[in-house]
């Protein structure tokens, strides 16, 4: 049989694959108190098993236990007990996320800005830049949230932290398996329900599988109710009513996962993986209320289907008394979709009559009639990407440690988009689209490499100091047509091509550049640098530990898609924090707490400039302050209680003046900016906290449990910009879930209710087009409304 713990390698394999939850505790108990000790949370931030109270850094974990108990299945589910993670979430698929309020709002456009936190599976990047894959959580044996700069072991999209989702892995040492179902019903709305089960089989002493497999479905709760759109400047009439439907939003997602882990010898395993899933989404998750609660007006059949596959490698072993790790993934990514855009017709028409300009009069069939107007766009978006790290790692126990390595990573974004209206007059269509008045078909590469290294010297066996630097360089690349047709714009769009298409399908080009020759080739943004991360940790004594950080994450510059704009550059985020990890009381309560200063220099800003289209800019500088905790207690055998909250201050410390100097640097010195210093950074609340308390006791010859889970949050504004803060502010709110259920050795059983009260909080809110034009028609994304249900569960 596969022998894990004579080996070190492999011994950190298996402990960092099972990790108990905060709410797990140990069988000892001290002789004076009944009340048990918590047992060790072990975790790999540092690419190595740790102890979560030996990582110098701030980090959470949740388990596997714990995301049961806390009835998480997605991306959505879990960050809301993550008190520095906040989220600008539209629908499944495309959460963009952000950690310490290091973030200026923006659309997350395709053309736009790589994400300042980095997403993780296993060791896998799966970062793209329209949004997290929205990975279904079952069979997992932690997730990791890593808060503040990461670019030394990283590297570029960790700017602000990172999240890892750390999978179970195969065992030749046991044969198990489980399946697990679940039925709900959403206030408002409709039933949903999971399946799912996994594997676990030794194929000989050295060779076992895992599979895993899971459907759920997740029923809608926002109604498309019926409006009639009058367009003054055509007289055109757009009428839903063939639309109309309650719960229209429904949700079906399905995947599998398979692992096979082979032991070559005593010192070498490799583990191929492959990981899919398919998520078909209708309707929108976004409610307008001034057309009623969770209603909405939708002139067009909205859909979404977003599926992927990752396969994956990772190869470990030893030279001499070194672990050598190798994790290469290649990710291949489908998005197609249907989403409707009247508000963006309808916003400008209304806006160009008022001021005498009959925007409308140039949407006409080939007759010359003019046709209802009504926008909608067809997405097709195609994401390839490898990633290949290879790394050493010497041995745990020295007084001297270094981790180092290579890191390469490219990822293509085929971009075809498609704002259509039905029957417009061929002569007004992008040639060889038809119903097409606009189109965007690009190709997006973004490339980086790096060589990066940790060193840790014990200076005395309390004191210790860590050094990391992080060589990186990028190279990125957009390049093909955006635009109308020429019979439509004489000035933009295909009037504005210099060049033969590029890219499938595309009339010609009108972004890139053009070489020596004459030759298109792709518009480019590079550059290279170098972070850094510096700490130092004091173990007062076995259950305390006080450390100081300095470090630096950068996100690398892009490419403008908007013909004389000139590329971003790449901005930086410096770290300086101070923290301890601490137990007490016999180890029956768990503190640990952080506070921290971040300067962010020269951000990237993205805005809905002319005719809808996103600019990215390097805005100015931002100061974020916080301090954030998170607290384990075992009260009596049994009673335990968990709290995670943070406090985040984050404010422009110059003024946002909306342009760039010749070199491209931000303007600070205007006389109308259009956020001045002081101003508050959107999306992340001032205050996010959550408060757990579990109560497990015996019934007969069953164990039951009780439990009880609040988050709360403040207030967020949306946007950056003063002019684009119309739209409102988003209040704070506060949800409450509860459960209970039994379990023995074979089965459990469990019901619940997230959202006990039904609260509409709604922590994200945005328009179609510039707020400007479309500030009256506005939409918020709720969260789930109040949802009850049974879970069952058969172990084997």
């Amino acid at each position: 049989m596969m022998d894990y713990s004579s080996r070190p390698v492999f011994t950190s394999i298996l402990l960092a694959t099972s990790v108990l939850g905060y709410s797990k505790v140990a069988v000892a108990q001290s002789a004076e108190d009944s009340a048990p000790q918590f047992t060790d949370i072990v975790v790999t931030a540092q690419k190595r098993a740790q102890n979560l109270q030996d990582v110098p850094l701030s980090i959470q974990a949740i388990s596997t236990e714990k995301l049961s108990e806390l009835q998480i299945q997605a991306f959505q589910d879990y960050v809301k007990f993550l008190p520095s993670v906040a989220t600008q979430n539209v629908g499944p698929g495309y959460s963009l996320v952000h950690m310490r309020g290091v973030v200026s709002g923006g659309d997350g456009n395709h053309s736009g800005s790589l994400p300042t936190v980095g997403t993780y599976l296993d060791d896998q990047p799966i970062t793209t830049v329209q949004g997290n894959l929205d990975i279904h959580l079952y069979d997992i044996a932690r997730v990791e949230a890593l808060a503040g700069p990461q670019g030394t072991l990283y590297g570029a999209s960790s700017e602000a932290g990172t999240i890892r989702i750390i999978t179970n892995k195969p065992d030749a040492g046991k044969f198990e398996g489980a399946v697990d179902a679940e039925l709900n019903t959403v206030a408002h709305g409709d039933m949903g329900g999971t399946l799912e089960g996994f594997i676990n089989a030794p194929l000989s002493e050295k060779v076992a599988v895992r599979a895993v497999g899971w459907y759920r479905h997740d029923g809608g709760y926002i109604d498309n109710v019926r409006v009639v759109r009058d367009y003054p400047s055509s007289d055109a009439v757009a009428d839903n009513e063939a639309l109309i439907e309650d719960d229209f939003n429904d949700v079906d997602t399905y995947g599998g996962r398979l692992a096979l882990g082979i032991d070559l010898d005593d010192n070498w395993t490799i583990m191929p993986t492959i990981m899919g899933q398919k998520q078909k989404s209708h309707g929108t998750f976004g409610y307008n209320p001034e057309v009623g609660d969770l209603d909405i007006n939708r002139y067009r059949a909205e859909f979404q289907n977003d599926r992927w596959y990752q396969t994956a490698l990772s190869i470990q072993g030893k030279i001499g008394n070194f672990d050598v790790v190798y994790s290469g993934a290649y990710l291949k990514r489908k998005l197609d979709g249907v989403s409707d855009y009247a508000d963006y017709t309808y916003a400008y028409d209304v806006y160009y009559h008022n001021i005498g300009y009959e925007f409308g009069e140039y949407f006409v069939d080939d007759n010359g009639n003019p046709t209802n107007p009504s926008q909608y766009f067809r997405n097709r978006d195609r994401f390839t990407k490898q990633s290949h790290e290879l790394r050493i790692s010497s041995p745990a126990e020295h007084r001297l440690r270094l981790v180092a390595g290579l890191f390469y990573q490219r990822q293509k974004h085929d971009i075809e988009q498609r704002y259509m209206i039905d029957n417009i007059g061929t002569a007004i269509e992008v040639p060889g689209w038809s119903d097409t008045i606009w189109l965007t078909k690009q190709d997006r590469i973004d490339r980086d490499k790096a060589v990066f290294g940790e060193l840790a010297y014990d200076i005395t066996p309390a004191l210790t100091v860590t050094g990391g630097l992080r060589y990186f360089e990028y190279n990125n690349t957009l390049v093909g047509f955006n635009g109308y047709g020429a019979g439509f714009s004489s000035t933009t769009g295909e009037a504005a091509c210099f060049g033969p298409p590029t890219t499938d399908n595309a009339p010609c080009t009108n972004l890139g550049d053009l070489d020596e020759d004459g030759n298109v080739i792709p518009k480019r943004a590079k550059g290279d640098g170098v972070t850094h991360r510096l700490n130092l940790s004091w173990k007062i004594d076995p259950e305390r530990m006080v450390y100081v950080t300095w470090s630096r994450g950068f996100r690398p510059g892009g490419i403008n898609r908007r013909t004389g704009l000139d590329p971003y550059n790449e901005d930086y985020l410096t770290n300086y924090e101070f923290g301890w990890k601490t137990t007490w009381f016999d180890r029956r309560l768990r503190w640990n707490a952080s506070f921290f200063h971040q300067d962010w220099k020269n951000f990237q800003f993205s805005i809905l400039g002319p005719n809808g289209l996103t600019e990215i800019r390097n805005a100015a500088r931002a100061r974020i302050r916080g301090v954030e905790s998170d607290l384990s207690w075992t009260i009596v055998r049994g009673l335990t209680l968990t709290a995670n909250a943070a406090y985040i201050d984050a404010k422009l410390s110059e003024n946002y003046c909306g342009y760039t100097d010749e070199q491209g640097e931000p303007v600070t010195d205007c006389a109308a900016p259009e956020a001045p210093e002081g101003t508050q950074l959107p999306v992340t609340p001032k205050f996010k906290g959550n408060m757990t308390v579990r109560y497990d006791f015996p019934v007969g010859e069953l164990d039951a449990h009780v439990q009880a889970a609040a988050v709360y949050q403040s207030s967020v504004w949306s946007d950056l910009r003063l002019i684009d803060r119309a739209i409102g502010k988003s209040d704070g709110y506060g949800s409450v879930d509860l459960s209970a259920g039994l379990r023995n050795d074979v089965w459990r059983a469990e019901v619940f209710v997230t959202n006990l009260f039904d609260v509409r909080g709604n922590p994200f809110r945005y328009t179609q087009c510039a707020v400007e034009y479309c500030g009256d028609i506005y939409y918020v994304a709720p969260i789930t409304p109040r949802m009850i249900g049974l879970k069952v569960g058969l172990d084997f």
